[in-house]
């Protein structure tokens, strides 16, 4: 009988994050995330919201010349990330941070794969198997989410646009989901 407690448990929990995910993050209101408006400055930067009310929010979505970003203020930084996972394009805004060896990684909610929030790398805990005693560390897959240039200034956060002439992983579902794609988390 406790079993089909706990098995309903589970259940009713899996289809409230399933809900959670399908109906989409509320973002803070703000101008440039909430709306979809954008202000472009002349040097090509793009004008994500008051500094005052992200470090609030700790989090929020916007979008950098059509591509979503999630913009993270985490320890006294501003960190800005595609807002896709790499590996199956979760919704990054919804996970969870955690510290791994010092770095501070947000954790895709639907796989736990998890990204660091400075670099961008894709970091997983393996061993080698040619010690006598392996031991589980965490290692580097390499940078796999594009990271994007934050600008402060006079109480303004600003996002450089991205440089693809280089490519990332995360391309794949930045393009996918960008501008209101069949799989764009906006409603």
């Amino acid at each position: 009988m406790l079993d089909l407690i706990v098995l309903s448990l589970h259940f009713l929990l899996c289809f409230l994050i399933f809900l959670a995910i399908w109906r989409g993050h509320e973002d803070v209101d703000l101008p440039s995330a909430s709306t979809g408006t954008v202000e472009m400055e002349p040097d090509g930067l793009t004008l994500i919201g008051k500094e005052e009310d992200i470090k609030k929010s700790q989090r929020i979505t916007a979008k950098v010349n059509g591509r979503e970003v999630v913009v993270f203020y985490h320890e006294g930084k501003f960190h800005v990330l595609d807002s896709r996972c790499y590996h199956e394009g979760g919704p990054l805004c919804l996970g969870e941070i955690e510290d791994i060896n010092g770095q501070a990684c947000i954790v895709c909610p639907w796989h736990k794969y998890k990204i660091t929030l400075e670099t961008g790398e894709g970091l997983y805990e393996g061993i080698n198997p040619l010690e006598p005693s392996p031991t589980p560390q965490w290692q580097s897959k390499g940078v796999k989410q594009r990271i994007h240039k934050v600008t402060v200034d006079n109480g303004n956060v600003y996002v450089s646009p991205p440089d693809l002439s280089v490519s990332f992983d995360s391309d794949y579902f930045a393009e996918k989901y960008k501008n209101g794609g069949d799989l764009s988390m906006e409603k």
